[in-house]
């Protein structure tokens, strides 16, 4: 390993402990809002809403400009990473579209919306999610190394 890698390991373990963190914040939204089952359109349900999307929208941005942005500029040298990521990247990014659809039909959602669709949907994405995380947790492992410990926030998120 040269020393440029290993100064980049920290930043990297760091950059995935930050996506981690926003990762369990997301799932516990995630789970607060599927107790608010029936779904009605009040100030609770609003407020968990907007929180979640906030959330799950951040938690997005995190993969992009931290975990793949190294892969995305050509920084990542090590090939089974880039080839695992290659693999992985078009689902993950379909998971981004579901997330981005998600957040605009329900940012500004009337009652109607919410009643007639929020399940269903909610169901989907937290399904999207465990497909992306599952990918995610692949790629994180692969480049963290052996030299790495899985970071508190991964065990705490599972």
């Amino acid at each position: 390993m040269n020393d440029k890698s290993r100064s980049q390991r920290p930043r990297t373990a760091h950059l995935i402990e930050a996506l981690l963190e926003e990762r369990k914040e997301m799932l516990v939204l995630l789970w607060e809002m599927t107790r608010l089952e029936p779904f009605r359109l009040n100030e609770t349900l609003r407020e968990t809403l907007d929180r979640f999307l906030g959330v799950v929208v951040d938690y997005i941005a995190a993969g992009h400009f931290g975990l793949y942005q190294r892969i995305a500029e050509g920084t990542e040298r090590r090939h089974a990473i880039v080839a695992l990521a290659r693999e992985s990247y078009p689902r993950i990014s379909a998971t981004t579209d579901i997330v981005i659809e998600f957040s605009e039909k329900y940012e500004a959602a009337d009652g109607a919306t919410i009643e007639a669709s929020l399940e269903q949907d909610l169901s989907t994405l937290a399904e999207e999610m465990a497909a992306r995380i599952e990918l995610e947790d692949r790629l994180i492992l692969a480049m963290l190394g052996k030299d790495f410990p899985i970071p508190v926030a991964a065990v705490g998120a599972r």
